[in-house]
């Protein structure tokens, strides 16, 4: 046999120099959850070895991932019930704990990037994405206040915009709203391809943010749906996004694929809580070797094409390969 693909394998020296893919902690984006009590720390239950931090807490959190190599950071607000109403008013209050806790992140640590979230949904009472109208999702009307919610955060001098509710036309309005109140330098990274998926039950456990009523399938996209992807993304890139964003990862890898292979825009990819919960309660039973199948999905999702992983693996990564 004149050729033998064994002997690029015989060796970890030979394995390593011809190795494709490589993920490192300058991939990602570590989610975080923010409580408003400062020196508070609470388990998320289903999602075994995360917590919702007050803010000295995430602090000292931070300051440990920057050590890591850990470099970016998003941040969700963990909102009180009697904080949420019908018109999410509290996104874009100046005064309200998630706001001061931004400025506070960036005065520490000015060179952390730091990502927020533009959703109603932590702090509407009905628990959508958008403004609810008899049982309906108003879009337009939705814009105004996810205009004004990506401005507040802007002013805490975040770095990137991060529009998770998939209303139509949110990339351009945001967009706008930042570019003519002076922040044309904050990125959008758009939720493109959000899919109305099972596996963001953990998440919505950390936030308490479920819907009151419905569900958000008029809105998030059809899992059954590929090229649906590609509309979306043409919409995001002529309206200004700086990223394109798939959520969920694992179970969408061939939309990532798609996506890179389509539009020159840095491709990201959400590895949402549901994905690491089902590692986490494997491993817990003994059923699977929780190091090496963590790092072998972060694999999968950077050989898929993702240039930027939001994953809740992101600390556990970067301590087993420091």
């Amino acid at each position: 046999m004149n050729i033998r693909p064994r002997r690029n394998r015989k060796s970890e020296a030979i394995r390593s120099l011809i190795q494709e893919t490589r993920v490192t902690t300058s991939d990602f984006i570590f989610p975080l959850f923010l409580l408003e009590g400062v020196n508070d720390s609470i388990a998320v239950d289903s999602m075994p070895g995360i917590h919702r931090l007050g803010l000295e807490k995430m602090l000292k959190e931070i300051e440990t991932c920057l050590s890591l190599g850990i470099k970016a950071f998003d941040i969700f607000p963990v909102v009180p019930e009697h904080y949420k109403d019908s018109a999410a008013t509290r996104c874009y209050d100046d005064g309200f704990f998630y706001q001061q806790a931004l400025r506070r992140i960036k005065k520490e640590f000015p060179e952390a990037c730091i990502m927020t979230d533009v959703a109603l949904d932590p702090y509407s009472s009905d628990g959508h994405d958008g403004l609810v109208k008899d049982g309906r999702i108003l879009n337009d009307e939705t814009l105004e206040v996810l205009g004004k919610q990506a401005l507040s955060q802007a002013a805490c001098g975040i770095d990137i915009i991060g529009p998770s509710d998939m209303m139509d036309g949110r990339v351009g309005y945001i967009r706008e709203v930042l570019d003519s109140n002076g922040f044309t330098e904050v990125s959008i990274m758009s939720y493109t391809a959000k899919y109305a998926s099972a596996f963001y039950g953990p998440f919505r456990d950390a936030l308490d943010s479920a819907p009151k009523s419905g569900d958000k399938k008029t809105y998030q996209m059809n899992p059954a749906n590929q090229q649906e992807a590609l509309i979306e993304a043409d919409l995001d890139v002529e309206e200004g996004a700086d990223f394109l964003m798939v959520k969920p990862a694992l179970a969408y890898l061939d939309v990532i694929k798609l996506l890179k292979d389509s539009y020159p825009q840095p491709i990201a990819a959400y590895n949402v809580s549901g994905e690491y919960s089902m590692l986490k309660a494997a491993s817990a039973k003994g059923w699977l070797d929780y190091d090496r199948v963590m790092q072998e999905t972060l694999m999968s999702i950077k050989r898929a094409g993702a240039d930027v992983i939001l994953t809740y693996h992101a600390k556990e990564f970067a301590l087993l390969n420091r």
